[in-house]
């Protein structure tokens, strides 16, 4: 492994922030200007409907109304994307910080917004007047760290997902790389991400359906993201200037992710096209200095001082990195000896642009125009709009590459050959518009059944467009869909939540032939294979055989004896047809001891263990069974539910608590008026002491759906309080 030394600068009370000019005259009345030009109607759930002059004085409140809600995420995002959280975390945090400042650091970020065009420059400085002027009229509110927000920030936050495509950089290896005894002292607990820290695989549903499936003839189009609960709010932002855009926001961005305008509709599910490639450098040192072999030329490599600051027990410390990077990317680790250099869509103006451009589109011609833009880099868009017209694209930003390169796997460097051939043109990547078959799903899976024997076939596309394989949720999604017809919004949500699990039927009907081939075991095991025998492989609270068959596959996957590297169907299959029939007994009867022990007996319902609690306002929840709490019926995505509900167990608790999937979730019907009912996991406040911090909790729960206020003269019918930004 190969290993650099630290360039060692002792750095006493320096702001690694670079001095911004600021007229406060100018910017305090631009402040008053938007707050005059800016109105903000809470409805009855808290949902901010904005309604702003401009463009800009919508951003302007939108930010403002995220910081009323949530300035904790809002600010947690921004000290995350910049490259700072070592100095609230320590030192184990350095590491994400030097991974955000390779691939951008603040001069680049200022740099690239001050050559943004001027429109998209006048939203990001509303962006930072929204925040900075929540911040003087709540002089209460003491940031973490980030006392003044600047108009480049966007540059890092700019394409929506959750963490972004740097998050797959391993930090790790980022750490060997570049202070290798460090990384050995940290001991891996390296702070990467505001994430919660479940294993729920993270992905999304995304279902567009045609007229000739509805009850009344229009499309129809379910958003339903499976992230990190709490980690988006529900708003509304509408300006003079055509925007009226309503859905998921992500904190601290000013452009809704995943929703909906009067035309058009679009729901991003997590992409599996290959976005990142790693290259291996053959570095080469001489008199001048590093170079790295391209073809039979030596190329310099390019070098970075990256100064860092990070909390002690006495302060704040600093060390300082040599970044470097080549023209494929910034190194960011060691493989068979070589530097290995990442590349990925890096191009934050046009993200950003592409990012808001989207919310304004009004129909599909502008919509894939929009699309041409193609940075779009880690997600696929589902589709739909008021013409009826319903879509599919896998993927947008996708680099042309060689396909006689395994780009799996580290690439040759040294060989241009193997460098990206610009972009696929949009004409060329998957992609679906109007199937015959009236309906298109994306839970995650693979493209090639998208809409049935509609599908793009799989033999008309380099194979790194697309690598993920079916699974459970897209079997249970397709066949739900083939059945549909007339729907309605009431239907689709129906459809949405259908509470079938083929996961747990196939490990159930496996355990089943298992205990038939050798039918020894405890009382509890009898009792709890009859369970097993009358499931009809439904979710719900009040289930008892849900519980079993989680503990019995808890117990596997704590054992250790399912290999390494198999994704959930692969791991059923290893446990049903691969492993032997005495050890799948033996886990059974450990899993049956466990639930035994946890709780008294083996008929235990599983809205008892399946919990939703939320304690507090804090990013990582700490999870108590003495806390209160309520019971739900969902189940996990991995088991093929399309409503998932990702758990984790907290430090001492034998219940599990839901951290993920099903959070903000909307059905949207498309016509002359656009109509929508909507739902958002526990409320729109991540202050306890509001309202709105748990009154949508039951209805989480119970699958009660809110019907969305749209239009003007409904939102007033609703209103529960209306102002201007700092009154």
């Amino acid at each position: 492994m190969i290993r650099i030394a630290l360039v060692l600068i002792l750095l006493i009370n320096i702001s690694f922030s670079l001095p911004v000019k600021t007229n406060f005259s100018n910017e305090k009345n631009r402040w008053q200007q938007h707050a005059a030009q800016t109105e903000i109607i809470r409805d009855e759930f808290g949902v901010p409907h904005i309604y702003g002059k401009t463009d800009a004085d919508a951003v302007f409140g939108l930010l403002y109304a995220q910081c009323e809600d949530d300035f904790n995420r809002v600010e947690q995002n921004y000290i995350l994307a910049t490259g700072r959280l070592a100095e609230i975390e320590g030192e184990k945090a350095l590491y994400s910080d030097l991974r955000a400042k390779i691939f951008m650091t603040q001069e680049e970020a200022i740099a690239n917004y001050e050559k943004s065009p001027a429109w998209l420059k006048t939203l990001c400085i509303a962006f930072a007047d929204g925040i900075n002027y929540y911040l003087e009229t709540h002089p209460e509110v003491k940031p973490q760290l980030i006392k003044r927000f600047e108009p480049w920030m966007p540059m890092y936050f700019s394409e929506g997902s959750i963490g972004g495509d740097i998050e797959k950089i391993s930090l790790k290896k980022l750490a060997d790389f570049y202070n290798q005894e460090n990384s050995k002292k940290i001991k891996g607990n390296l702070s990467s991400s505001i994430l919660t820290k479940d294993n729920e695989p993270r992905g999304s549903n995304g279902f567009a359906i045609s007229g000739k499936l509805t009850e009344s003839g229009k499309a129809m189009l379910l958003i339903n993201p499976h992230t990190s609960f709490f980690f988006r709010g529900e708003v509304h932002v509408v300006s003079e200037e055509g925007l009226n855009a309503y859905g998921a926001v992500t904190w601290g961005q000013f452009f809704v992710y995943q929703g909906f305008n009067e035309k058009t509709g679009w729901m991003h599910t997590s992409s599996d096209v290959d976005i990142i490639d790693e290259f291996e450098e053959s570095i080469v040192k001489n008199k001048d200095g590093l170079h790295y072999q391209y073809g039979k030329e030596l190329l310099k490599v390019d070098s970075t001082l990256i100064q860092l600051s990070y909390k002690t027990n006495i302060g704040q410390s600093q060390k300082s990195f040599m970044a470097y990077r080549t023209h494929h990317g910034p190194i960011t680790h060691a493989s068979n000896q070589k530097w290995v250099a990442t590349a990925m869509m890096w191009d934050p103006i046009k993200a950003l642009e592409q990012s808001y451009l989207r919310t304004k589109n009004t129909n599909h011609q502008e919509f894939q125009k929009m699309m041409e833009i193609r940075t779009n880099s880690s997600n696929n868009t589902v589709y739909a709009d008021a013409d009826g017209n319903i879509a599919y694209y896998h993927g947008n930003f996708i680099p042309k590459r060689d396909v006689k390169f395994d780009y799996k796997l580290p690439v040759d460097g040294s060989n241009p050959e193997t460098d990206w051939k610009g972009l696929h043109p949009l004409k060329d990547q998957i992609f679906l518009l109007n199937p015959e078959n009236g309906w298109i799903q994306n839970c995650n899976s693979t493209p090639f059944t998208s809409a049935g024997k509609n599908s793009p076939k799989q033999e008309n596309y380099p194979n790194y467009m697309s690598y993920t394989p079916e699974n459970y949720r897209g079997i249970h999604a397709i066949s739900l869909l083939r059945k549909a017809t007339k729907l309605n919004i009431d239907k689709l949500i129906e459809l949405a939540y259908d509470s079938y699990l083929p996961g747990a039927e196939e490990l159930t009907k496996g355990l089943l032939k298992a205990y038939v081939n050798d039918p020894r075991g405890s009382l509890e095991a009898k009792k709890a294979i009859e369970i097993l025998k009358k499931w009809d492989f439904r979710t719900s609270e009040t289930s008892t055989a849900m519980t079993i068959i989680q503990f019995y596959l808890n117990s596997y996957n704590r054992s250790g004896k399912i290999p390494g590297g198999l994704n959930f169907m692969e791991r059923i299959n290893y446990i049903n047809n691969i492993a032997p029939i005495k050890e799948r007994l033996d886990l059974f009867e450990t899993s049956l001891n466990k639930l035994k022990n946890d709780f008294g007996a083996v008929e235990i319902a599983w809205g008892e263990f399946n919990r939703y609690q939320r304690v507090n306002g804090d990013i990582y929840q700490e999870f108590n069974d003495s806390a209160p709490s309520i019971p739900i019926g969902m189940a996990s995505g991995e088991w093929g539910a399309l409503a998932s509900f990702g758990t984790r167990f907290g430090k001492n608790t034998k219940r599990q608590y839901g951290t993920s999937g099903n959070s903000f979730v909307a059905v949207v019907e498309f016509g002359e008026k656009v109509k929508a009912k909507s739902m958002l996991a526990g409320g729109q406040s991540g202050n306890p002491k509001s309202a709105h911090f748990d009154d949508q909790m039951q209805r989480y729960a119970n699958r009660q759906f809110k019907t969305v206020a749209y239009y003007r003269e409904d939102v007033l019918k609703r209103a529960k309080s209306k102002y201007q930004p700092g009154k």
